[in-house]
């Protein structure tokens, strides 16, 4: 396919006015999407993207703050409803072929040893874990940030500080 004069200035005139490059590609006919983009590119035309105004910049990151801030909400009193429930069924060991959806998939022991067996309580909907074993499975967010107090270093570690 060769591009001549005439394909070159109705893809220049279709690229002006917005057109997708599959759009330019039917109604020139005989050409592809890709080709349309590959001398669109070779032509140096503007890039079809718009970026997003400074206003409508800031709304989509003030919205997405706002989801941020509510899932963080919903996961650590998610979380905070588990600690607090401190009745767990008992567990109920499972190999491997016996495991079904509501089954908890909490691996105990090592998979090379003959006690090696999976937790088997009921598991959580929409998790593979019961519901202690999803309290050592995921950690709340900003856990790993939390500074521990003064009190919980060991006074090794306080010294080395100290020497640093």
């Amino acid at each position: 396919m060769s591009w001549t004069e005439e394909k070159v200035s109705k893809l220049k005139e279709l690229w002006g006015k917005g057109n997708t490059a599959s759009q330019i590609a039917q109604i020139i006919g005989g050409i592809s999407r890709n080709a349309v983009i590959g001398k669109a590119h070779r032509l140096n035309l503007s890039a079809k993207i718009k970026t997003r105004t400074a206003t409508s910049n800031q709304n989509f990151e003030n919205s997405s703050d706002e989801k941020n801030i509510k899932s963080k909400r919903v996961r650590r009193s998610k979380f905070k409803s588990l600690i607090i429930e401190k009745d767990f069924e008992p567990e109920n060991p499972k190999q491997l072929e016996e495991l079904d959806e509501n089954s908890c998939k909490w691996p105990v022991g090592h998979p090379n040893e003959k006690s090696f067996y999976f937790c088997g309580r009921s598991s959580l909907k929409d998790f593979s874990y019961c519901k202690l074993h999803l309290l050592y499975a995921y950690q709340p967010k900003g856990k790993k940030e939390e500074v521990t107090e003064k009190e919980d270093i060991p006074d090794f570690i306080e010294k080395k500080i100290k020497s640093a």
